[in-house]
């Protein structure tokens, strides 16, 4: 027995006076000592790996505060960890390893324990698990094959960090894992092949900077290209439903309170400095009459909103948003002008309905309207990174949330409302049930309303004949005669666009001065949002149901992450516009947005590559930009509807699924033969390039390697030439001895071959071996 097996047993001579005990210890002892791993650099590079997965998890979770500081305590134990066991790599360790188990099980029972919280989005919970175990494995990593296990780790660390990462400050640590990556998989395989631990010249030489600079360049390229061009189905995007942990509620809900710091709350002291907003020092905005906006907070989510306040906010990042399809991310919308703004009239706890969800399950199933138009479910996952009011954005219309809290309220006007304001961090998830916009549907919408629209008709008497007349009279301009309320509501719209202008510096109304009369008879335009008030105020002038809806345009995607990120200047109003049997459409009359605002008609199987073609469309010249978007196009349309031809064919019962099955192993057969073609057309200009011998002589080793037998890197010509005696018939093997012994006589005594006569060769070769 070897020095330190006699001092392991005698630590534990008490112990193995027990029978059993003493004949595990025998056959522990008796098993062969695992084969270390000795080449230090690929274990500092997989310990690399690991430390950069783990940093990963901090950084793309950045936003939770129950993933921050794993690094700080994890990377210094994990090393720690790492350097003992290079140095112990030799001996058993038993007494480690039990210790080792020990505390994996301690880690698995806490990461139950924290699923149970975390049900909603159980990542966090899995990445500290892995992380838990890591550290314990980096007390025992002897053989290349535990190291591996470390790096399959770093690796899945890197994985759940990207689907945490909402910035594109995850992408210098992806950058870094992958130049550490490619030279372990090098020393990896060295170690593989039974290859002595290299020097350090020798690892210099392998991993030399220009030749994993190209290695890193190529793979970099095909994963992006691989990323840019991999379809978007929806059926496969965000199905998880992240949502924030459970928030307990410390005050009763009340519905009816719409918390928001831009304005005056109710039952605050204006003495108190709140109402300072007036003059630009104190960012609280009033309710009514002349003030200044609150810089960080839109002046729109509130139930009774003022239009004569002046002022610009100050852009910051308020949302992240991962969503099947951009759209307008609905906050509230108002049903009652007051002529310099808009309110809720139905805002009393009566008219607020409160909806709670099971204990067992953060989903809330709310109450959506029937309609005849046809839909597609939407699913979208907000993250808060500002503090905003207790109001839900989201795509209309909802049909399902995903919120930590046990309560919400949907209003009259399906707005979705918090019992707390969402704080920085909070996640939730919403699924809607999003109506197309069919043009030709939407004409045909009968022109008699219910009587519970009225609200939406609503207009102060001193200024609705005066609006009808100037109404209809724009109306009269159209080229044609427009009876369809669509077809009126498109034509005011863009009439706004083009004929009025935004007025930076517009002065403030009036005590009973009205904002839509000003706006079209005094000042032609107005703030942006002035643009929606009054092509609500003309559609309702005219008999046709509107209100003033506020919410965010879809902000800027970035393609690389996959979120759209959000400010609070994206906010603004908009005009919705009811159509019956069919229900709410929004109009955006701001000159410079889009007619309608983007829905699931933008979205596309493509989309990623879209938007990456639109940020290099941006740096072209605009005849070469006009030309390749008409390409583009015309791929996309082609590249879609053949995907979506063969996506319905599998939903065709049997025949569908056969006939679907036989067009893909055509498709695969054709492409087999396309890429044989290609690899003979390469293989034949590559001859060509070569001197007549050496052309000769490779293919004559392609033949052979085609009948089994192919030439080992280590053997010389002449070698394999005698090798092949023992396999073929004496002519073959000599006409194959021939070819090499003038090869080496051409190669290495610059002799001239007789090439007419070795073609024979090689020729009559081919034949009698048959051609594969």
């Amino acid at each position: 027995m070897s020095s330190p097996a006699r001092k392991s047993q005698a630590s534990l001579n008490p112990i193995l006076k027990l029978p059993l005990l003493r004949q595990i210890w025998q056959r522990i002892e008796s098993q062969p000592l695992p084969e270390p791993e000795d080449s230090i650099p690929l274990r500092v590079l997989i310990q690399g790996l690991v430390t950069v997965g783990i940093v990963a998890i901090d950084v793309a979770a950045a936003d939770s505060t129950d993933a921050q500081g794993l690094s700080l305590w994890a990377v210094p134990v994990s090393v720690v960890g790492a350097v003992w066991s290079h140095y112990h790599r030799r001996k058993r360790n038993i007494p480690v390893k039990f210790c080792i188990a020990i505390g994996m099980l301690v880690a698995l029972a806490i990461f139950f324990m924290r699923i149970w919280v975390e049900r909603n989005d159980t990542r966090i919970a899995l990445a500290t698990l892995l992380i838990h175990l890591q550290v314990f494995h980096s007390f025992d990593t002897p053989r290349r094959k535990d190291l591996g296990y470390s790096a399959v780790i770093g690796l899945i660390l890197i994985g759940v960090a990207a689907t945490l990462s909402q910035t594109l400050a995850f992408a210098p640590v992806l950058l870094l894992f992958l130049g550490l990556a490619v030279p372990v998989l090098i020393l990896n395989y060295r170690s593989q092949i039974g290859l002595v631990t290299p020097t350090l010249n020798r690892v210099r030489a392998d991993l030399a900077p220009k030749r994993m600079g190209w290695v890193l360049l190529a793979v970099l390229g095909l994963g992006l290209g691989i990323f840019l061009l991999l379809p978007r189905f929806p059926g496969y995007q965000i199905r998880t439903f992240p949502v924030s942990a459970p928030i307990s509620l410390q005050e009763e809900f009340k519905q009816s309170q719409i918390i928001n710091s831009g304005y005056v709350q109710p039952g605050r002291s204006p003495e108190a400095g709140e109402e300072k907003g007036n003059n630009g020092s104190g960012g609280l905005a009033p309710t009514e009459g002349a003030g200044t906006v609150n810089p960080q907070s839109y002046y729109g989510f509130n139930s009774k909103i003022n239009q004569n306040l002046r002022g610009m906010m100050q852009p910051q990042v308020v949302m992240r948003i991962r969503s099947q399809a951009p759209g307008f991310w609905r906050v509230l919308a108002f049903d009652r002008y007051s002529g310099q703004g808009w309110e809720i009239s139905r805002n009393q706890d009566a008219d607020i309905q409160q909806v709670e969800r099971p204990s067992w399950t953060f989903r809330f199933n709310l109450p959506w309207s029937v309609t005849l138009n046809r839909t597609r479910e939407v699913v979208q996952s907000y993250t808060v990174v500002a503090d905003l009011p207790n109001l839900i954005p989201a795509l209309y219309e909802v049909k399902e949330l995903y919120f930590p809290t046990n309560q919400v309220a949907i209003d009259r006007e399906s707005g979705l409302r918090s019992p707390v304001p969402l704080s920085e961090g909070l996640t939730y998830t919403v699924i809607s049930a999003v109506p197309y916009r069919d043009r030709t549907r939407l004409q045909s919408a009968p022109g008699n309303y219910p009587g519970e629209l009225e609200n939406y008709m609503q207009l102060p008497a001193a200024v609705a004949r005066q609006i009808r007349q100037e109404t209809e009279a724009i109306l009269a301009r159209s080229p044609k005669p427009l009876t369809a309320s669509y077809e009126k509501t498109l034509f005011l719209t863009q009439y706004l666009k083009q004929n009025y202008r935004i007025q930076p510096d517009l002065p403030f109304l009036a005590d009973g001065e009205d904002l839509a009369e000003a706006f079209l008879f005094k000042y032609e335009g107005g703030y942006p949002d002035h643009f929606a008030t009054t092509l609500t105020v003309m559609l309702r002038s005219i008999g046709i149901p509107a209100r003033l809806v506020v919410g965010f345009s879809p902000g800027k995607f970035n393609p690389l992450t996959g979120y759209y990120v959000v400010r609070n200047t994206d906010a603004h109003a908009m005009t919705e516009v009811y159509f019956h049997k069919f229900g709410w459409f929004s109009f955006d009359p701001i000159p410079g947005h889009p007619l309608v605002p983007p829905s699931i008609e933008e979205s596309s199987v493509f989309g990623v590559l879209q938007q990456f073609w639109n940020w290099i469309a941006g740096w072209l010249p605009s005849p070469l930009t006009g030309w390749l978007n008409g390409v583009f196009e015309w791929f996309m349309r082609i590249a879609g509807w053949a995907i979506g031809w063969m996506m319905g064919l599998f939903t065709q019962g049997w025949l569908g699924l056969l006939l679907g099955a036989g067009l893909l192993t055509g498709l695969g057969f054709l492409g087999w033969l396309l890429w044989q073609g290609w690899q003979q057309w390469r293989y034949q200009r590559w001859l060509k390039r070569l001197p007549p011998m050496e052309a000769i002589y490779q293919q004559m080793l392609r033949w052979l390697d085609h009948q089994g037998f192919r030439k080992p890197i280590a053997q010389t010509p002449l070698e394999y030439a005698h090798a092949c005696h023992s396999r073929y018939s004496l002519d073959r093997a000599k006409a194959i001895e021939e070819i090499t012994e003038a090869y080496v006589c051409w190669r290495y005594g610059g002799e001239t071959p007789n090439l007419p006569y070795l073609k024979q060769c090689l020729r009559q070769m081919q034949r009698k071996l048959g051609r594969p």
